[in-house]
């Protein structure tokens, strides 16, 4: 070390008025500090393997291109050491103590200029260095620049004023800062906390990350490698590793864009849907980089929540950093960012629904509620997401799934709507009587079995111009069919319509013969525009408005039904007993519809029926 009396130093104005704000206000996260300097150590690294291409001689030439950091929990200290271009004692006043380099006047006149402490001003002025001061007592500086003739220097501050430099024998390359740390922060300097915060912020750094002897950053940073150079097992293992997952990958996405913004994204499709398991809504976890260095590992908006189910990470030279790296303030950066990664994706998508049909039948499976809930809510991407959605109709064998565009092209020249019908599952909806008037004619139906497919349908409305239509719905309107033979008159039938509709009272809206009915004796059609039988049921469960408001049915009859002819005959001949039958046809009717709300009765009126046999 040498004799010479340090040089005391004073902060600028500026440097101190920035101080101020970093060490009490800037940084909601005091770990920061640790990736602030790693990414310092790692750039002063990469300058100086530029420099070796550059300069004949480079001091201490033999030295690894490395970061080292070391904890000492009894001393409270963290050291953390690299090997790159390091500082002259005129660099050391120039980058650390006054505003000429770096870039702490360009920060605090943008600060002024919007009157607030907006952490979102800050990084990209470069003054990082500073975020030690939020934890440290003090911070030592040990440098030798990388040019020979210069000698080792050491620079100390408490980070209240000032600041001193001295000359120091003995320092190798690069830059060596030793951090004691406050009271309050010791836990810092613990191995396993130190090792939580690289991992999590410095994994991808490009030079070696040593942390007390060992490696921490083993993994590649694989979004800013050639596709081809990489191996199915390193991205699996990368998948692992970033989506903290034990699967493999269903689906991959790597690519890279230059226009409007220089991105290198990796995503990755889980194996399952963990929300179709019952688990926790899944949280957005595609992690937003800046040149390796991690932005935020949960950005807000970076994509649409429809999209959460994506894991990877998406990186970007044209982020404006900010000193906290912990926000991203530019709302129109991160929409592009947003526009631009989506809009890849659902064109990834369109190519694996084109050239590998069962490979994307399986990610529908899985993943295909996510599909429909931006289809319903995400305007923006809404049509794109439309041509991805799939279902089985009543065309397709059970299993076997259809897009609406498949559907348009086989649709007669008179159709001008796409019909599909909700029911628990294929059985369900085939078995009931909703399906007959439409097969009669060969017109196709979609087959909607999950509680998201209504109100997406709703939110949809249309697709190539042609709306879609509930097909249980009262206003649907069939071509005419051939009479059957051996049906009531229509005298007949109107005369027990509307007995029906006086025996049935205020508990049906309409009565009428049916256009639909090929084999069922009768069906209940929702005449509420507003409210379908799903959603009833569903505001009902969730104790919302309008799950108990009457409900309004039209009931429609089918004249050719055996069961409605001797109704007919009964009507007359047995008044009380045909009131029970009617009564117990609506109730059926209902229950095919799920409508029927309390069984109580209809048990009732069944035992008085059984009663007459």
């Amino acid at each position: 070390m040498s004799t010479v009396t340090p040089q005391k130093f004073e902060f600028q104005a500026e440097i101190k008025q920035l101080l101020d704000i970093v060490i009490h206000s800037l940084y909601t996260e005091k770990e920061i500090f640790v990736r602030e300097l790693v990414s310092n150590a790692s750039d002063s690294l990469e300058k100086l393997r530029h420099t070796q291409i550059t300069e004949k001689e480079i001091f201490d030439d033999k030295l690894e291109l490395e970061i080292n950091v070391t904890t000492d929990d009894k001393a409270k200290t963290i050291t953390i050491q690299d090997f790159g271009v390091g500082m002259t004692q005129a660099e050391l006043v120039e980058n650390l103590g006054t505003i000429a380099h770096s870039g702490s006047k360009a920060f605090l006149k943008a600060l002024g200029e919007s009157g607030t402490k907006n952490a979102g001003l800050i990084g990209q002025f470069g003054v990082g260095f500073y975020s030690a001061f939020m934890v440290a007592k003090q911070v030592r500086v040990y440098t030798h620049s990388w040019r020979a003739s210069e000698p080792g220097q050491l620079w100390t501050s408490d980070g209240s004023g000032s600041y001193e430099i001295e000359e120091s024998d003995g320092q190798r390359r690069g830059a060596k800062i030793v951090i004691e740390l406050k009271d309050d922060c010791a836990e810092f300097a613990q191995d396993w906390k130190m090792k939580e915060i690289l991992e999590r912020y410095s994994a991808f750094v490009s030079f070696p990350i040593n942390l007390n002897g060992k490696r921490v950053n083993t993994v590649q940073a694989l979004w800013l490698r050639s596709k081809n150079e990489i191996k199915e097992e390193e991205y699996t293992e990368f998948y692992k590793f970033q989506a903290h997952a034990y699967d493999e990958p269903r689906l991959r996405l790597h690519f890279s864009a230059d226009a409007p913004l220089a991105i290198n994204a990796l995503l990755f499709v889980p194996k399952e849907n963990t929300e179709k398991l019952g688990l926790a809504r899944t949280e957005a976890s595609v992690a937003l980089y800046c040149r390796k260095v991690l932005i935020d590992a949960k950005p807000k908006d970076l994509l649409p929540e429809w999209l959460r189910f994506l894991k990877g990470v998406v990186d970007s030279e044209d982020l404006p950093l900010n000193i906290s790296r912990e926000t991203m303030q530019d709302k129109a950066l991160i929409e592009k960012l947003n526009k631009v990664i989506t809009k890849r994706f659902l064109k990834f998508l369109e190519d694996e629904a084109k050239n590998r049909v069962d490979s994307y039948n399986e990610f529908y499976r899985e993943f295909g509620v996510f599909l429909k809930e931006g289809a319903a809510l995400d305007f923006t991407h809404k049509d794109a997401l439309v041509k991805l959605l799939r279902f089985e109709s009543s065309l397709t064998d059970k299993g076997k799934t259809t897009s609406l565009a498949d559907y348009v092209t086989r649709m007669g020249a008179d159709q001008k709507e796409i019909y599909y019908l909700v029911g628990p599952n294929r059985a369900a909806i085939e078995s009931g009587p909703y399906l007959e008037g439409f097969k009669a004619r060969s017109l196709e139906v979609l087959f909607c079995y999950e509680a998201v497919d209504e109100y997406v349908m709703n939110n949809v409305r249309e697709f190539d111009g042609k709306k879609l239509t509930a097909a249980d719905h009262a206003d649907v309107k069939l071509s005419d069919l051939p009479k059957p033979e051996g049906a009531l008159s229509e005298s007949d039938t109107k005369t027990l319509t509307q007995w029906l509709k006086e025996t049935l009272g205020e508990r049906v809206s309409e009565v009428k013969a049916s256009d639909r009915l090929v084999d069922s004796p009768a069906l209940a059609l929702n005449a509420d525009k507003f409210m379908s039988p799903q959603m009833r049921r569903m505001m009902k469960a969730m104790n919302k408005d309008g799950g108990d408001s009457p409900l309004r049915v039209n009931l429609e009859i089918n004249p050719r039904s055996a069961v409605m002819k001797r109704l007919f005959e009964t009507h007359t001949s047995a008044p009380e007993k045909a009131r029970l039958v009617a009564e117990q046809i609506l109730d059926n009717a209902l229950i095919s519809a799920g409508l029927l709300d309390d069984a109580t009765p209809m048990v009732a009126r069944l035992y008085k029926l059984l009663e007459s046999v």
